[in-house]
């Protein structure tokens, strides 16, 4: 009987010592109050948001965070941007943070997006005017990205902090690139911001640069879609700025911007290229033998020496 209570006891004594112990994985690390800015990354899942908080000192045990954030259906209420945090906080008092509003908001801008786009996206995000955003932006200039940015930015700080990135990333060495081709570093920017709206993969865009660059170096019409897009703009029913069929009447628009009907490159970037399309530019290689492009339905492209050719492959690969 005497084994039996003892038993008992040390099973007690285990089960309070292993509850005191679990309880205390979620409480504070200590009893400092100072805060500390914690920045969720966009896209980060509940395993990495544990690991940086471990990391950064503000929890004891990543799984007693994961555990509790799952248990109260926290997981996907948590919001991706910067707060304030202490390691006097509890882990449901830091869970319960994560999922209010940040003190910064993380926001995607997508390559190949114009001006107004791009407006739209931070208006939604930002107390920022979409007019005030365009009118002080510069089209082609401003870089595609994922920025964090404080929930009072100004405009003026959003389109800096574009364009100082773009500024990087068009690097000096690129640009001497540029001119080696005979192009200006605007005009760079105005063909890559085309190559980003006619070609999706790396080796399409090359392609697509390529054969751009020697239409422009012989004085051939450029004959591209997008240009036209950006000169009929935004389409209501499609709820785009990129119609996704041109008509024969589309390509015969009025707009300096329709390469159609105007010899050379377009007056300004239509759109903001990726660095991708800017590279593509750099490694252009105009001596191609190929005069025309296309895409099937399927993303497939074929080239073509000559016009016949090009008809031929419309025709075979729709």
């Amino acid at each position: 009987m005497k084994k039996i209570i003892l038993f008992i006891l040390l099973i007690g004594l285990l089960f309070l010592t292993g509850k005191g112990w679990w309880e205390g994985q979620f409480s504070a690390v200590s009893s400092d109050k100072k805060e500390t800015v914690f920045v969720v990354d966009k896209g980060a899942g509940i395993p990495q948001i544990a690991d940086d908080l471990k990391k950064a000192g503000l929890i004891k045990s990543p799984f007693a965070f994961k555990f509790y954030t799952k248990q109260q259906n926290l997981d996907a209420k948590i919001q991706p941007g910067t707060f304030k945090l202490s390691p006097s906080m509890s882990v449901s008092t830091i869970a319960t943070t994560l999922t209010n509003e940040p003190l910064d908001n993380w926001v995607t801008l997508l390559e190949g997006w114009r001006v107004e786009e791009m407006a739209e996206v931070l208006s939604e995000k930002f107390k920022v005017q979409s007019a005030k955003f365009i009118k002080a932006s510069k089209e082609g200039y401003m870089f595609p990205d994922t920025y964090l940015f404080s929930q009072d930015v100004s405009v003026e700080q959003i389109v800096k902090r574009l364009r100082d990135n773009f500024e990087e990333k068009y690097s000096d060495d690129l640009r001497a690139k540029i001119k080696k081709l005979g192009l200006t570093e605007n005009e760079g920017v105005i063909l890559a911001s085309i190559v980003e709206r006619e070609a999706r993969s790396d080796k399409v865009r090359t392609e697509v640069a390529s054969i751009l660059l020697k239409r422009f170096k012989i004085g051939m019409g450029l004959n591209a879609d997008a240009t036209v897009q950006y000169a009929i703009g935004y389409q209501k029913d499609e709820d785009s700025w990129w119609k996704r069929h041109l008509t024969k009447n589309d390509l015969q628009v009025k707009s300096p911007y329709n390469t159609y009907i105007h010899s050379g490159l377009p007056p300004t970037p239509i759109c903001n290229p990726s660095l991708s399309s800017l590279k593509a530019v750099t490694n252009a290689d105009p001596s191609t033998p190929y005069l025309y492009y296309y895409h099937d339905s399927e993303g497939n492209s074929y080239y073509g020496k000559t016009l016949e050719e090009h008809n031929e492959n419309v025709a075979n690969h729709p």
